[in-house]
């Protein structure tokens, strides 16, 4: 039963969960090329997890999730990559639910948790802003109480898939004149089918649009969607985002990118020559670093520890790893790098040019590597600012 999960031995529960996954997830949705596929396209897995109950790997049972701890959690992740399972849309069940279980109201929690299961609700998340990135406590997007409803005005930009969402939790400033950037910001519950609010797709490289741009033209929310209280916003935000950068520092994209570079340069001789057996070995030796590194990191989650600001060292080495694989991937295709499409080695088709082109994203989302780098110089090195 969902109940006893934290009781059985991890390997137990490993195989347990690795067995019905790799019977019940769809085998066309195995290692997407795309990073983030649409609603549309996963809906099919994201509804057999929630039949399953599978779906809300940490919220609580009470709430339809599995109640798992860290330990068990990081299992569910490392064989969800191992398997190749596609992403689904997680903000509604990795943001909004933890946030709306911490600091939501009973009927908040009512009316949405089930709607985020069931797939009715869709949801985004409105942080960045275009002069408010990894900086994010300068956002200007504006709320004012009028009666019974906020009115928010502004824009946010790099907004994942909002095109395929229907709701968006949003950070609003309601105090302007705080004397401290973070005080005086404000989370709200949006409906993006509300009047005033358009969405523009921001097309990438490859054609395909992840981000938008969302724009507020005096959005009317009601009173009953603030979550938590106005102007401590910025408490609420933060607390959701406990665990997120051990998981933006997990190996899965280069190890996946590895992989198919052996592949690529097995199929068109790379190996033969001295030099790229070299690099590639160096690849190898850096990615059981990484291995290793995250799994130091994850036993501290297992035994029920907190993470210090040097969890910052792993997205760091993570994402730039990935770049530096998919860079080589491009060095063996030679002179057909250029191309967009798939190209062949041996059984299988490479994705190369889409995936050095995936590559560059990961550096900057999730806070922005040189963000990275300044918390670990002021928060562990204890360097002067």
């Amino acid at each position: 039963m969902a109940s006893d999960w934290n009781d059985i031995p991890d390997e137990e529960f490993r195989s347990t969960f690795r067995a019905w996954v790799d019977q019940n997830c769809p085998a066309q949705l195995r290692y997407m090329r795309k990073q983030r596929p649409l609603f549309n396209e996963v809906a099919e897995w994201y509804h057999a997890l929630a039949a399953k109950g599978w779906l809300a790997p940490t919220w609580p049972r009470q709430y339809g999730g599995m109640g798992l701890s860290a330990a068990k959690h990081m299992i569910y992740v490392e064989e969800w990559g191992r398997l190749g399972c596609p992403r689904i849309p997680d903000h509604g069940i990795g943001l909004v639910g933890p946030l709306l279980i911490e600091y939501g109201s009973e009927e908040q929690k009512a009316h949405y948790l089930p709607r985020i299961l069931s797939g009715e609700h869709v949801w985004c998340q409105g942080y960045s802003e275009p002069n408010a990135g990894s900086d994010l406590a300068s956002l200007q997007t504006s709320a004012v109480l009028d009666g019974d409803e906020f009115v928010v005005n502004g824009q946010k930009i790099w907004t994942t898939l909002a095109h395929c969402a229907n709701w968006i939790f949003v950070l609003v400033r309601t105090e302007r004149d705080a004397k401290v950037r973070q005080k005086g910001i404000t989370v709200l519950l949006l409906d993006l089918t509300s009047p005033g609010v358009r969405v523009r797709p921001i097309a990438n490289l490859r054609g395909e649009a992840d981000f938008c741009e969302v724009f507020f033209d005096n959005v009317r929310v009601p009173l009953k969607n603030l979550v938590g209280k106005v102007n401590e916003g910025w408490t609420v935000a933060k607390s959701v985002l406990g665990h997120e950068r051990i998981f933006l520092g997990a190996p899965t994209r280069p190890e996946y990118a590895l992989e198919r570079l052996r592949r690529l340069a097995d199929a068109r001789g790379a190996f033969e020559d001295p030099a790229f057996l070299s690099r590639f070995a160096r690849l190898r030796l850096d990615l059981y670093d990484l291995g290793s590194a995250f799994e130091r990191y994850a036993k501290v989650l297992r035994a029920g520890g907190e993470l210090g600001a040097d969890v910052s060292a792993l997205k760091i080495v993570t994402t730039e790893l990935y770049q530096r694989i998919t860079e080589e991937m491009l060095t063996v295709a030679a002179e057909e790098a250029r191309l967009a499409d798939d190209l062949a080695a041996g059984d299988i088709e490479i994705d190369a040019m889409n995936l050095f082109l995936d590559s560059r994203s990961p550096a900057i989302f999730g806070g922005s590597n040189e963000i990275q780098r300044n918390i670990l110089a002021k928060a562990v090195l204890r360097l002067p600012g």
